[in-house]
């Protein structure tokens, strides 16, 4: 064998031999690389269970408990009918126990959540609602001086299917030593600041803003707690057009706020519409910002 062919055939052995150990001993050499897609985690999105509040009364020797309560559609003070058995059969038994007890008052709390809309004449949708509550126990018998109402904001309460089940609690005390005096501060306050509604030329819209809702609640407080008293609506225009024209416009303005009073909870015995056209005007009807203030409804306390 010739020097040449020897050193071919060497290096026939050596390539050989080479690509046999790469192969074999360094596979992922040869073994191109494959990007990775890296895994995904599963969110897994649990819905918050549905709140529900019971009917629950305990105190001043009576109790009564079912998970029955009064019921609310997102965003309305509208109570949910019918009530259940359990629920009509636990006011029952409170409205029998108020009789007895004339020193006692329920204190109805409305509940409602900060995502809601209130397109009540409330300050929040939760006194609304304790309204609503305190007209449908006043329908049962109920008198009106022996419930509190108020609003109270609860944003872990979660509806089910639009509705919020068992939106208000409920709970009984005596009633305070100090109403008497606090009854007659909330007429005197009332009765030097009160409601006044303006309207458009020749229009009869309401658009309340929260200082005026807080004084409709105050107004409906003080008619609930006092059986004889009643609330003045008086309807009143500019000088535009005829006289006569102008007492039939502030009639309508007045019955139109009465409607909207009765609308929010206010018995409709308890609202004097009344009118006084364009008679007693508080500012010029020469200007057109005289004439403005002079388009208004007045509701205040007799």
């Amino acid at each position: 064998m010739t020097k040449t062919t020897t050193y071919l055939l060497l290096m026939l052995i050596t390539i050989v031999v080479g690509t046999f150990i790469f192969y074999n001993w360094c596979s992922e050499c040869a073994t191109p690389v494959t990007p990775t897609e890296p895994a995904t985690e599963k969110v897994i999105v649990i819905e918050p269970s549905a709140t529900s509040y019971p009917f629950a009364v305990d105190g001043n020797g009576f109790a009564y408990n079912t998970n029955d309560n009064y019921n609310f559609n997102i965003s309305s003070h509208d109570i949910l009918m019918p009530l259940s058995a359990e629920l009509t059969k636990g006011v029952s038994g409170l409205q029998s126990h108020l009789e007895s007890n004339g020193s006692n008052v329920i204190n109805v709390t409305g509940y409602y959540t900060s995502e809601e809309e209130n397109n009540t004449a409330f300050p929040n949708l939760g006194l609304a609602r304790a309204n609503s509550i305190k007209n449908d126990l006043a329908s049962k018998g109920f008198s009106t001086a022996q419930i509190n109402t108020q609003g109270k904001l609860m944003d872990e309460m979660t509806p089910k299917d639009g509705t919020y089940w068992g939106a208000a609690s409920f709970g009984l005390e005596e009633i305070s030593a100090t109403e008497g005096d606090d009854l007659k501060a909330l007429y005197d306050k009332i009765k030097a600041d009160p409601l006044v509604l303006y309207f458009d030329s020749a229009e009869a819209s309401i658009h309340l803003d929260a200082e005026q809702k807080q004084k409709i609640a105050d107004i409906s407080r003080y008619l609930d707690k006092v059986s004889d008293a009643t609330s003045s609506v008086v309807g009143h225009t500019d000088a535009t057009g005829q006289a006569s024209t102008n007492m039939r416009l502030g009639q309508d303005r007045a019955e139109f706020a009465k409607n909207y009073l009765m609308q929010n909870g206010i018995a409709a015995d308890k609202i004097i519409a009344t009118s006084k056209g364009q008679t007693q005007p508080i500012a010029t009807n020469a200007t057109e910002e005289g004439r403005v203030k002079n388009r208004r409804t007045v509701i205040t306390l007799n």
